[in-house]
């Protein structure tokens, strides 16, 4: 064997010289600015270790209309307080009769949902319509002798 007729075992290859024109530009595959997008950057191993503890999951994840429940309907609270000054004894609540008393408006020209808590006290006989109620709530307006119809 001559010296003239070695020939290597792998092929030559030279490293990919970035961010000189061409196919990548601008930032070169290095993200935007700052200290990992410059030269001799590199981190730390303590940092590193520092950085993986960290927890990554936050908020709603990637794709919020996927995870987040956007047809779900939420009620319209209204507390027996409101139900007591409104309405005279022997009156029909419903979610009609308090949108035409004033006491919820209309969502989008429809009458919502109504879901009536125990907050304050009831003495006038009442009856309830087409509302999601509240245990306590229903037992305040059966106390003060009205009916809630299911």
């Amino acid at each position: 064997m001559q010296l003239h007729e070695l020939k290597p075992t792998a092929p030559r290859k030279t490293a990919k010289r970035i961010g000189r024109g061409g196919k990548r530009g601008k930032t070169s595959g290095r993200g935007g600015k700052g200290q990992t997008a410059r030269t001799g950057n590199s981190t730390r191993p303590e940092m590193r270790d520092f950085i993986k503890k960290l927890p990554k999951l936050r908020g709603f994840g990637k794709n919020r209309a996927r995870t987040v429940n956007s047809e779900r309907v939420k009620a319209v609270v209204v507390n027996l307080t409101k139900i007591e000054s409104a309405f005279v004894a022997g009156d029909i609540v419903s979610p009609k009769t308090l949108v035409s008393r004033g006491v919820i408006s209309t969502a989008s020209k429809r009458v919502p949902t109504v879901k009536v808590l125990a907050t304050g006290e009831i003495t006038k006989k009442l009856s309830f319509e087409g509302c999601s109620m509240s245990a306590t709530a229903i037992t305040k307006i059966e106390k003060a002798g009205g009916t809630v119809a299911k």
